[in-house]
Formats: C-alpha cells, sequence, structure tokens
C-alpha cells in the first residue's frame, strides 16, 4: 500500500542575473496558495511551487501519476522545488549502496514527465522545464525543475549537505539545503529528515539536529561570489522542508 503523502506546498511567485552549475548534467532531472512575490519595480512575476513527501521507502512504480502532487491539472508554476524523504529503504546496504542512485534518477524522470507532459505551442514563452539541479543524501532527495525560458535568470546554484545520523554524521538522518538567486532575490530551501518518536528525549534530538543543520550548513563562495549569503537565514526566502 503506498504510504500517505506528507505534502507541504506553498505557490508564489517573486522577483529575483546566468552560470548553472548543474548536479546532474543532462538531466531533464494539502496544498497552499499564496499570492505572487513582486519585485520593487513589479517587473518581475514568477509562480514558485514547494512540496515534501515522505514516500516510506517504497519505489515508485513505473506509472505513476505525478500530476495529483504536482496540482498541474489546475494550473502550472514557473519552478518546482521538491523535496523527499526515505526514497530508499532505510538498511545499510542502501546508504552506503549505489541503489539509491537508481531510485533518485527513477523518482526525477516521473516528475520531468508530469512537467513536460503537453507542448503548448499557442503560449508566448517557451513551455518546456529543465532540471537544473538534483542531490541526494541516502534517503533525502531534492530536485529542482524551472521553466526553460528563465533558466538563464537563475545563478550561483550551490549545495550544502548536513549528516546528523549515526555517530552525528551519517546521512540517514540530517538535510540538503539548495540555494539560488533569481534576478536579484535569494532563495535557500532545506529538506531536512530528521530523528522520529514522541518521547521528551527524541523532541529533544530532533531540536539539537536542527540546530545542527543550521550552524553547519554553509555555501561556499569564491572571491567572485563573496557577497552572497553563506548561511541559510541570510537568504531573503527560507522554505524548509519538514
Amino acid at each position: 500500500m503506498w504510504p500517505r503523502r506528507s505534502s507541504k506546498v506553498f505557490k508564489k511567485g517573486f522577483s529575483s542575473s546566468h552560470n548553472l552549475v548543474a548536479d546532474c548534467p543532462g538531466c531533464a532531472e494539502s496544498t497552499v496558495q499564496s499570492p505572487p512575490f513582486k519585485s520593487s519595480d513589479d517587473t518581475f512575476k514568477y509562480k514558485l511551487f514547494v512540496s515534501t513527501w515522505n514516500v516510506g521507502g517504497v519505489e515508485p512504480p513505473d506509472d505513476l501519476n505525478m500530476e495529483d502532487l504536482l496540482d498541474t491539472s489546475s494550473s502550472y508554476c514557473d519552478i518546482y522545488v521538491l523535496g523527499f524523504q526515505e526514497i530508499i529503504p532505510l538498511r545499510g546496504s542502501n546508504v552506503l549502496g549505489l541503489e539509491r542512485r537508481r531510485v533518485c534518477m527513477k523518482w526525477n524522470s516521473l516528475v520531468g514527465e508530469a512537467l513536460n507532459k503537453e507542448e503548448r505551442e499557442e503560449e508566448e514563452v517557451p513551455w518546456g522545464y529543465d532540471c537544473i539541479i538534483i542531490r541526494q543524501m541516502v534517503g533525502l532527495f531534492v530536485t529542482v525543475w524551472v521553466r526553460s525560458h528563465i533558466r538563464h535568470h537563475i545563478r550561483h546554484l550551490g549545495v550544502s549537505c548536513v549528516g546528523c545520523g549515526f555517530l552525528g554524521y551519517l546521512g540517514n538522518k540530517g538535510s540538503i539545503a539548495i540555494r539560488f538567486q533569481l534576478h536579484e532575490t535569494s532563495f535557500c530551501f532545506v529538506c531536512s529528515h530528521l530523528a522520529s518518536g514522541g518521547r521528551q528525549d527524541d523532541k529533544r534530538h530532533r531540536n539539537d539536529d536542527v540546530s545542527e543543520i543550521f550552524s553547519r550548513t554553509s555555501f561556499p563562495t569564491t572571491s567572485a561570489d563573496d557577497h552572497l549569503p553563506k548561511n541559510i537565514l541570510d537568504h531573503e526566502y527560507v522554505p524548509i522542508l519538514l
């Protein structure tokens, strides 16, 4: 039986210049809605879709329809950021093995098929979506898709992974943070998988993990982009995917 989806999603739009660092070169890689972000001069308006889903270690079937999760039947957004937890069963062979890569790419393909299902020739701008970055850490998986015509406006892509599992560092628990700049606006998306349980010690453990994620997440910079935010809360928009 497919696990019940735990989806925290918001749709927004926003204002935000080129240099993509693709983590996967060549990759085609209950919903809440809110008003679009707007730039100071009201020039740029984009819709952003962010979702998280703990799939319980169940591999997706080949014919899984992702359109319900992406809500493409009602409207399409300009940017999709999807975070998944437990995309593989958390056993030793998967934590340290290569099988997780195959499952990661399967999820990514299903997302791409759903987003690029139709060609809209009547649209004034190109309809297709490109995967600009994917990253996996054991069972955690994050993928970012953008409309082809705005891809060149996204720059300074970066990733920071923090493992908080066994011995405080193994990646079965922890976070993946993705950051980029769209026009002049910085974004940081954090997908996390924390310790389970309802006891007081479990709650304390989760709070400790969150503190570790905030303190250890750091995006490296060069002399050319030293002005960019280096930590999670330094960014202008920070959706957290639990």
